[in-house]
């Protein structure tokens, strides 16, 4: 009988240990917007923008001013960030593209300590062995987030008193630009980057692209209201990224600052002082470490990316010397034949290798009626001809002081004065591409092996 009371309360005791070890942990909250420029926030600067849910949100935890992302696409960029791997590593390089089979995702990584792991929102990520979700909840018909499915799964791990990672995933403000009131800006008013041709369809489309960012602006206040009516905002560490630049030229699907930096913004109650901002490099490849280290849940395998938690905590003011991203426009809608582009920057200098600078670059943007009107005043304007000249045609290096230029509009490669840095970053960007197995235009070539292609044979699916 002694022996039946002694192993009952042991049995007990290890209930009740593995209770508070899952209780303890907190959960983890990812917010991804969808082609937004980073100075397109409030917060990032922008006096046009209004978007006070993620304003208020960098008061209450910290903002990075230089987070940087592996691609400037949604397929790579979100491959990237939910395996710590480089893309060309995983296989994940190209758009529309999947990873190798046997990679590991956060998936694996927190599922042995007890989280939940679900992504609600647009996907993007194949396959299904790599990324075995135990909810994935697609965008709405209307390409909305799911809200009804992240009360489900707040509340089915509540009950079973269980953490959770959650990856809220939304569709905005890609295109097209239906959502929202443009009517919110005045496009007279409104600022425009210097690298735009102003013309009044330029402004009206701005206006468009601000009224999906306000848009976005207020699913992620709807999912913090969620956290906080169920009393998880205490127990949860929420980090907001803006993914790439807009879709409009010299953001997305370029290594132009803009279309690599990213807003990131972290809020961890009793942990990160609040309403704090550093200029330490991060990277979305640093994302899952981050994680891992908040959890108490080591990886199980190499990472190239590597845990912030000591930034985050005030303990560490710098760590990393560089940030690296890719662009691979093979594959992509509208795109050329092939049109490689590889980057590193430090916190000075952005350094851009294109490797077929003999190729014309384009995308869908270049095929639109507002690209066609730039190209229809660059006839008469010398400002407009420079624009829509440079975005197609580029040299094999470029060079741009971040410090002066962060639009990236004066290339300072050919200065002699900057002889000894167009050496070092070559050394370190080709130093990179070897550690990741990037051959450059070997690599290109080999992108439609790397994508992900449906029953009918198409490749694709969401953009």
């Amino acid at each position: 009988m002694k022996e039946k009371i002694i192993f009952s309360v042991l049995a007990l005791s290890a209930s009740l240990n593995l209770f508070a070890q899952k209780t303890d942990k907190p959960n983890l909250v990812l917010f991804l917007a969808d082609d937004c420029s980073y100075f397109d926030l409030g917060c990032y600067g922008s006096s046009d923008s209004k978007t006070p849910n993620i304003d208020r949100f960098a008061t209450e935890g910290i903002r990075f001013t230089k987070a940087y992302q592996a691609a400037p696409m949604c397929s790579p960029t979100r491959h990237n960030l939910y395996t710590g791997l480089w893309p060309v590593k995983t296989g994940a390089y190209p758009n529309h593209t999947m990873a190798e089979e046997g990679t590991i995702s956060i998936i694996q990584h927190l599922k042995p300590a007890g989280y939940k792991v679900a992504l609600i929102g647009k996907s993007h990520v194949k396959p299904s062995s790599v990324f075995p979700w135990d909810l994935c909840a697609p965008l709405t018909k209307s390409n909305d987030i799911n809200f009804a499915a992240v009360d489900s799964f707040i509340n089915v791990c509540s009950a079973n008193h269980e953490p959770f990672c959650l990856f809220v995933t939304s569709n905005q403000p890609h295109t097209p630009w239906n959502k929202g009131n443009p009517a919110m800006f005045n496009p007279e008013k409104i600022q425009l980057p210097p690298y735009y041709v102003d013309i009044p369809e330029t402004r009206t489309n701005f206006c468009k692209y601000m009224a999906e960012v306000n848009y976005m602006d207020q699913e992620f206040g709807t999912l913090l209201d969620k956290l906080t009516k169920k009393n998880l905002t205490d127990k949860s560490v929420v980090v907001y990224l803006s993914e790439q630049g807009n879709s409009l030229p010299f953001a997305k699907w370029t290594c132009y600052d803009v279309g690599v930096h990213s807003a990131c913004v972290v809020r961890w109650p009793g942990s990160i002082k609040p309403n704090t901002t550093s200029d330490a490099l991060v990277e979305y490849v640093d994302i899952l470490p981050t994680f891992l280290e908040i959890a108490g849940v080591k990886p199980l395998g190499p990472l190239d990316g590597k845990s912030f938690v000591p930034v985050l905590k005030g303990k560490a003011k710098e760590h990393k010397q560089y940030t690296f991203s890719l662009q691979t426009t093979r594959g992509i809608y509208s795109g050329s034949e092939y049109y490689g582009i590889r980057s590193v920057a430090d916190k000075k200098y952005r350094y851009i290798l294109n490797l077929t600078p003999e190729v014309a670059f384009q995308n869908t943007e270049v095929l639109s009626p507002l690209f066609k009107k730039w190209q229809l005043k660059a006839q008469t304007d010398t400002l407009a001809r420079w624009t829509t000249d440079r975005y197609q045609h580029r040299p094999a290096v470029e060079l741009y002081d971040l410090d002066q230029d962060k639009y990236c509009m004066n290339n300072i490669s050919g200065k002699p004065e900057n002889k000894a840095i167009l050496k070092h970053m070559t050394k370190v960007l080709k130093e990179w591409m070897a550690s990741c197995g990037d051959e450059g235009q070997g690599t290109e070539l080999k992108a439609f092996d790397h994508q992900f292609k449906n029953p009918d044979g198409t490749v694709g699916g969401e953009n």
